[in-house]
């Protein structure tokens, strides 16, 4: 989910601590519960500090170890007792408890996105991206922010919030038979798919989806329920060539391998280089495909350069290879 989404779920788990008797009679409790589960529920995101290093780290840890199931408890226990400093008199285990809580709902929701989690890491080192959820949903954030003007306005939170969580609940479940019904409708048209991958969009009935079969790949919207097909391409095995396994090598293309679940590849050969592109087909926008990973070769198969990200034109990818011009 996007911060904004993660801030106000935060806000709602705070309401919602008020149903602990302990919280409801102890103030000083209850701030450091709502300040424990603000910052509990985009704990887990703090690792966007990667991005200050390379896109290739970013991309690699963002989501990945972070959103663990150790990480979740080391979080829990980082943010309970950084709180605890400055509110020594009050029960700690409830203050965990509620970060805690707070820390697991935020890589639980992280879970229905297309971009997912490492949610299973070191169990499973798969990503764990299920699809049904847009990374920022209004329903969701306008449910949350509901809520709380309800709270600002005298409502008792603890009854508000328990009526909006189960709202959401609902709303997962609808969301659920909504990509069951897509997919159930591509599975018809392609009884030959070995994949189907959905990424739902801010508008509530229009979908991304990308098909695989044996042979193509098909970048397809789906509008309440009509599918167009974008793009076709022909799917072409990675060929086992010294190029190619020197690319594998290079740490942004290891990266958008290993975060990627479905792309095609472009190699293109120049006088005095080999430029070899590897393609997400998942976010598809305007007729571009802006995720992308490109390393360029010398004939001795020497990495001159190498970028790995989102990239809006060809002019602004061209300028992240600038060592080449």
């Amino acid at each position: 989910m996007d911060t904004a989404t993660h801030i106000t779920m935060g806000v709602a788990i705070g309401g919602l601590a008020t149903l602990d008797p302990a919280v409801q009679q102890n103030t000083d409790l209850f701030h450091a519960v709502l300040i424990g589960a603000i910052i509990g529920s985009h704990a887990p995101d703090f690792d966007t500090f990667f991005k200050f290093k390379d896109n290739a780290t970013y991309i690699r840890h963002h989501r990945g170890s972070s959103h663990s199931p150790l990480a979740v408890l080391l979080w829990s226990l980082l943010v309970t007792f950084s709180i605890y400093a400055f509110y020594i008199d009050i029960p700690w285990l409830n203050l965990w408890f509620w970060v805690l809580l707070s820390v697991a709902l935020h890589v639980l929701v992280d879970i229905f996105n297309a971009y997912g989690t490492q949610a299973l890491k070191p169990f499973v080192n798969k990503w764990i991206a299920l699809g049904w959820i847009n990374t920022f949903d209004p329903y969701i954030f306008g449910l949350f922010l509901i809520g709380a003007f309800a709270w600002i306005l005298g409502a008792d939170p603890s009854m508000t919030y328990l009526i909006v969580f189960f709202v959401v609940f609902l709303y997962y479940i609808k969301r659920f038979f909504d990509k069951k019904e897509i997919t159930d409708i591509l599975q018809k048209h392609f009884p030959n798919a070995t994949k189907i991958i959905t990424q739902p969009t801010i508008h509530h009935n229009t979908w991304r989806v990308v098909i695989e079969t044996p042979d193509y790949y098909f970048v397809a919207d789906s509008d309440h329920g009509h599918i167009d097909i974008n793009d076709t391409f022909k799917k072409n095995a990675l060929p086992d060539t010294t190029e190619m396994n020197a690319a594998f090598q290079d740490e942004n293309v290891k990266a958008f391998i290993d975060f990627s679940p479905i792309y095609r590849y472009e190699i293109d050969r120049f006088d005095d280089y080999v430029e070899i592109r590897f393609i997400d087909l998942r976010y598809r926008s305007k007729g571009h495909y802006p995720f992308v990973a490109v390393v360029t070769l010398d004939k001795f198969y020497n990495v001159l350069t190498s970028y790995t990200g989102w990239v809006y034109s060809e002019e602004k990818l061209q300028k992240k290879l600038e060592p080449l011009s």
